[in-house]
C-alpha cells in the first residue's frame, strides 16, 4: 500500500461498491461500506454477463459459486421467424479454457454471491446508512452521515447508482440520465430445450432474447420502442408483454407468450444511459459504476464495467505513491473502454429504434464483445 491511503468509505452495496469494498479490504485498505437500503435487498430478473465479467469473479475466488447458482454458455445464437440458427457471435473463454464465454444470473443471485463474500471480510458493512454532507481538504474528507454520526477518510469512492447523490454534490453540472427511446421488458422462465446459449431474435422495432440464469431457468428479455417515458401499471405487464412476443412469428416465442402468467415475475424498465465526461474525482472523491458511465443493457456489459471500475481502482490505489496519482491512473485505464460501452450500446438502440442496418449492429455486436475480452 503505497498512496498514503488507508481508511476508505464506499457509498454504495451494489455490484461495483460490494466488489470495491471486497478487493480493496483484501489490499489491506480499512474499508467501511454504507448502503442505504437497511435490508441490502436486490431487485429484478436475470443479468447477463460477459466472459470478462468471469474473468473477475474468478480473480475474486467466486466463479465457483457462480457456476453453482448461475449458468454458462458459449456464443450467442441469432434465430430466425422458424427459430433456425442464422448466425453466431462467438464469445471467448477470457477466463479460462474451462469457463464458458459468457453467462447468465438471477440478480439476486449474483448479489448474495457478492455480499456474502463482503460480509465474510474485514469490511465494515454499514445498513440503513448514506452521508448527508462530506467536506475535504488536502488530507482527507470529513463525512456525516444520516444517523448522526460522522467519519474521516482518506478516500470516499461514490458507487451510488445512476441517480447518485455523490455525482450530484461533487459535480454540479454533471450530465443528467437520458431515456433514449426504448424500453426493456424482463421475465423469468422454465429453460426450454431448445435453448443452451444466449439467443435472439430481431424483428420489426422489437428485440427479444433469452439466457440461462440457472440449471432450470431462463430471463427473457424483450426491448420495445418508445417515443415518451410514460407510466405502465404492473397490472398490464401479463397482457402488454404477451402481445410484444406475439409479434414475433417465431413457434417458440409463441409458445412462451401463450403460457405467460404472473408467475414469471415481469418486470419493466424504460432505458435511459449516462456518460460522465472526466474527470471522475475531484480531491479525495472518486465515482464509479453507473455513477459515471449508466449504459443500457444492448452489450449486457454494464454490471460487467462497474464490476471491472471497481477491481482497476484497487490495483492502482496499491501501485502509485499518492492518491491524485493513483485517481488519474484509474479514469487513464477505464476511459475508453467504458466509452465504447456507452455509446456502442446507443448506437445499437438508434439502429433498433429508426430500422438501422442489421449488418452494422451485428458488427457492432462482434467488435463490443471483442473489445470486452481484452484486458483491464
Amino acid at each position: 500500500m503505497n498512496s498514503g491511503i488507508k481508511k476508505i468509505l464506499v457509498i454504495g452495496g451494489g455490484f461495483a461498491g460490494m466488489t470495491a469494498a471486497l478487493q480493496l479490504s483484501r489490499h489491506g485498505f480499512e474499508v467501511d461500506l454504507a448502503e442505504i437500503d437497511a435490508g441490502w435487498r436486490s431487485y429484478g430478473a436475470g443479468i447477463s454477463l460477459h466472459g470478462s465479467t468471469l474473468r473477475v469473479l474468478k480473480d475474486l475466488g467466486l466463479i465457483e459459486r457462480f457456476l453453482e447458482e448461475g449458468y454458462a454458455s458459449d456464443g450467442l445464437a441469432i434465430r430466425g421467424v422458424d427459430d433456425s440458427v442464422i448466425m453466431r457471435i462467438p464469445t471467448p473463454r477470457v477466463a479460462g479454457a474451462d469457463i464458458p464465454g459468457s453467462g447468465g444470473i438471477m440478480r439476486p443471485a449474483l448479489a448474495g454471491i457478492l455480499s456474502a463474500a463482503v460480509r465474510s471480510s474485514s469490511v465494515n458493512v454499514r445498513l440503513g446508512v448514506t452521508f448527508t454532507e462530506f467536506n475535504q481538504d488536502d488530507d482527507g474528507v470529513q463525512v456525516t452521515f444520516n444517523d448522526g454520526s460522522v467519519g474521516r477518510y482518506d478516500l470516499v469512492i461514490g458507487a451510488d447508482g445512476l441517480y447518485s447523490a455523490v455525482r450530484a454534490r461533487l459535480f454540479e453540472n454533471a450530465p443528467k440520465p437520458r431515456f433514449i427511446g426504448q424500453s426493456v421488458w424482463r421475465a423469468v422462465l422454465p429453460k426450454p430445450p431448445e435453448i443452451d446459449t444466449v439467443t435472439m431474435w430481431m424483428g420489426p422495432k422489437l428485440k427479444v432474447g433469452l439466457n440461462g440464469v440457472n440449471r432450470d431457468q431462463v430471463y427473457l428479455f424483450l426491448t420495445e420502442d418508445r417515443e415518451t417515458n410514460d407510466f405502465v401499471a404492473p397490472e398490464t405487464f401479463v397482457e402488454t408483454l404477451r402481445a410484444l412476443l406475439e409479434r414475433f412469428p417465431s413457434p417458440l416465442i409463441r409458445n412462451i407468450a401463450a403460457e405467460l402468467s404472473s408467475e414469471n415475475h415481469i418486470i419493466y424498465r424504460p432505458l435511459e444511459q449516462m456518460l460522465l465526461p472526466r474527470p471522475w474525482s475531484k480531491g479525495r472523491v472518486v465515482l464509479i459504476g453507473d455513477a459515471v458511465h449508466a449504459t443500457t443493457p444492448h452489450l449486457a456489459a454494464g454490471a460487467c464495467i462497474g464490476i471491472e471500475d471497481a477491481m482497476v481502482l484497487a490495483q492502482e490505489l496499491g501501485r502509485h505513491n499518492n492518491a491524485l496519482s493513483a485517481l488519474e491512473a484509474f479514469e487513464a485505464r477505464r476511459w475508453e473502454r467504458c466509452r465504447m460501452v456507452v455509446e456502442n450500446s446507443g448506437r445499437l438502440a438508434d439502429i433498433e429504434v429508426k430500422g438501422g442496418s442489421r449488418e452494422e449492429h451485428a458488427s457492432i455486436m462482434q467488435v463490443s464483445m471483442k473489445t470486452l475480452a481484452e484486458a483491464i
